[in-house]
């Protein structure tokens, strides 16, 4: 019972901190689909394709998988709610070697983005995704 209560519950002690959250959840999932997710996947023929780096040297396909799953299946997760914490490991891996791996020898200006979306997301790994979320009504069905 302990680990559903790790994963799925969260309350922030109050109504004002659990809308936060959900704003903020929401805004940022919003911002990761449009921003990165929508160019990984645009089909125009016109458009240049989206260079995904490979640092870690994994095979193309499934370093393209991991990618666009983070940046465009997450997101929907994120905004929800649901496998909150689970679903957030993908993209912390990659805004994490974005930041570490890809990026570790450029300005700080370059380096921003990566470390702040790695930090929106940790913020969010740790404090969960709040009562207005699918994991907190899960978590009740499951516990009572």
């Amino acid at each position: 019972m302990e680990i559903l209560q790790k994963l799925f519950y969260t309350d922030l002690g109050n109504t004002a901190n659990n809308i936060a959250i959900l704003i903020f959840r929401v805004l940022f999932a919003w911002e990761l689909l449009t921003v990165h997710g929508l160019k990984k996947i645009q089909k125009d023929p016109q458009a240049e394709p989206e260079h995904i780096p490979n640092p870690l040297q994994l095979p193309e396909k499934l370093n393209a998988a991991v990618a666009q799953f983070a940046d465009t299946i997450v997101p929907f997760f994120i905004a929800l709610g649901l496998f909150g914490r689970l679903a957030l490991l993908p993209t912390i891996g990659v805004t994490a070697v974005g930041y570490f791996v890809v990026h570790r020898h450029d300005s700080r200006e370059v380096r921003d983005i990566p470390f702040m979306y790695t930090l929106c997301l940790l913020l969010l790994l740790l404090i969960g995704p709040g009562t207005y979320s699918i994991d907190h009504y899960i978590y009740q069905l499951l516990t009572k």
